[in-house]
């Protein structure tokens, strides 16, 4: 826990929940324009996944060598430090949210879904819940008058036989591995998937000094040449690629593009995969398979985003993303959201809504109506970021007969243990047709992760459209903490320190 205690500012105190790039450019904007930031994290360090850092016990020596845009880093970072020095920050570590509450005051009537709450000491209108430390044994109480949410996103992840052996992670698991703990998950690796994720995640382990034997990308160059256009608009974003696809070259990593992992074989740990080649309509090929020999296989299709706390909160949700206005706020008032809980789109678009969000956030709680001219530049790095998001979205897509290659047996909830069989049971025998009524007739999705793991998985067997499943709580929650009163749970933990 960072941060002085102090009364609380005029213009009001502000939640920021999630300390990446959105999250940070929100405090940085919000703090600088008189509003007070306390910003709550569940990492011991500020860089959400984005700017993962190592711990400062490892004792890196080059730590920028694992990141992208290392002086926007540090801009961040060392804007996060003043203000917390200056008082006008207060910064929470090791607060994993569960819970936000929201407090409706007599000229506010609750909405029809929701229970009424008294307000809390101080008439702040909303809680923020969150567990302590690596144990998350004990709850906090943060109490705040606008909540803004820059949870971010997790990794989709789509089954196949022998996905659950050691050995295999998710692409952005063995980047966290490597960006903060230093550490290479294994000493053969294949990357695999889809997504721009994959290639920083080869480039990094093969840079860190692992053996890459294949980057495979179910993307083929033609789904490029269909959006030529709108990468073209994005020279910066051309050169990037082009400077991953060099650090590939030098690094001899074989590409295997319109390809897909079959399946990951080893008894006991991974020793090897399956990958074949697809056919233009996503099938695999027959005949085109071939063995690779590795300890490490790090795969991802793409992203999804966080969006528990919000939509516990009552907001508009459209697909997979938070709805937000212009300002970046949901339609519960009070509650902005930024960065990829509102629609994946990279560090930039998260940045941009980022100050956005903390500039709109701080005039409100002034009692003001803000200027949109103020954030003109904002606007337009948001406008260029969500359009080269949507030509990233529509180019890297899973194959799209992917659960074809699901045997019976191959686990697809692996909380509760429910194979393919099941789900297709459920679908073809049993009438389901959707993932909720899946979850009802087979407990997929009912397990430690509610569906987070395989949520994707399900929709796919199913048929039906990928949706956020509503969830009271964003993380399991101890029964001890659940069974306090509000009061004594808000009592049992220290006051964090106000920002000035």
């Amino acid at each position: 826990m960072n941060g002085s205690r102090a009364d609380a500012p005029p213009g009001g105190t502000l939640a920021v929940v999630g300390a990446g790039p959105a999250g940070l450019a929100a405090t940085l904007a919000a703090a600088r324009r008189g509003a007070g930031v306390i910003l709550i994290d569940a990492a011991g360090q500020a860089g959400g996944q984005f700017y993962r850092q190592p711990a400062a016990e490892l004792g890196a020596r080059r730590p920028r060598a694992l990141h992208h845009r290392w002086r926007t880093w540090e801009q961040l970072r060392d804007g996060l430090a003043s203000l917390i020095a200056e008082g006008r920050v207060a910064h929470l570590t090791e607060h994993h949210v569960w819970c936000v509450e929201r407090h409706f005051g007599d000229d506010e009537p609750a909405a029809a879904h929701a229970r009424p709450l008294p307000p809390p000491p101080g008439g702040h209108r909303f809680t923020v819940h969150a567990l302590l430390g690596p144990a998350q044994e004990r709850s906090a109480a943060v109490h705040a008058d606008a909540v803004l949410l820059a949870t971010g996103g997790y990794e989709k992840v789509l089954p196949f036989p022998g996905w659950t052996l050691p050995g295999v992670l998710t692409a952005g698991g063995a980047q966290a591995m490597l960006k903060g703990g230093l550490v290479l998950p294994g000493r053969t690796a294949v990357v695999a998937g889809t997504g721009p994720l994959l290639l920083p995640v080869a480039v990094g382990l093969a840079a860190a000094g692992a053996k890459v034997a294949a980057l495979v990308e179910s993307t083929g160059p033609q789904a490029f040449a269909r959006h030529a256009a709108a990468f073209a608009a994005h020279p910066d974003k051309l050169a990037e690629g082009a400077g991953y696809a060099a650090r590939l070259l030098r690094h001899r990593v074989p590409s295997l593009p319109r390809h897909t992992v079959v399946e990951a074989h080893g008894k006991g740990a991974l020793d090897a995969v399956t990958v074949a080649a697809l056919d233009p309509a996503g099938r695999v090929r027959p005949g085109t398979g071939r063995r690779i020999p590795c300890d490490t296989l790090a795969v991802g299709h793409g992203m999804l985003p966080h969006t528990d706390l919000a939509e516990g909160l009552g907001c508009r949700v459209e697909g997979p993303d938070v709805a937000v206005d212009a300002e970046q706020r949901t339609d519960v008032p009070g509650v902005w959201a930024a960065g990829e809980t509102t629609g994946i789109g990279g560090a930039a678009l998260s940045l941009a809504e980022g100050h956005i969000a903390g500039r709109s956030a701080a005039a409100r709680l002034r009692g003001e109506v803000p200027d949109p001219r103020a954030w003109a530049a904002a606007a337009a790095s948001r406008a260029k970021a969500r359009t080269f998001a949507a030509a990233v979205d529509a180019v890297y897509a899973p194959p799209a007969h992917w659960a074809e290659q699901l045997r019976d047996d191959t686990l697809v909830c692996r909380c509760e243990e429910v194979p393919a069989s099941a789900v297709r049971a459920a679908v073809g025998e049993l009438g389901a047709t959707d993932a909720r009524s899946v979850k009802l007739l087979t407990r997929a999705g009912m397990g430690w992760c509610q569906g987070r793991m395989c949520s994707a998985a399900v929709a796919g067997l199913v048929g039906c459209a990928e949706r956020s499943a509503r969830r009271p709580f964003a993380r399991p929650v101890p029964l001890g903490v659940l069974a306090q009163t509000p009061e004594a749970r808000d009592g049992d933990e220290d006051e964090p320190p106000a920002p000035r």
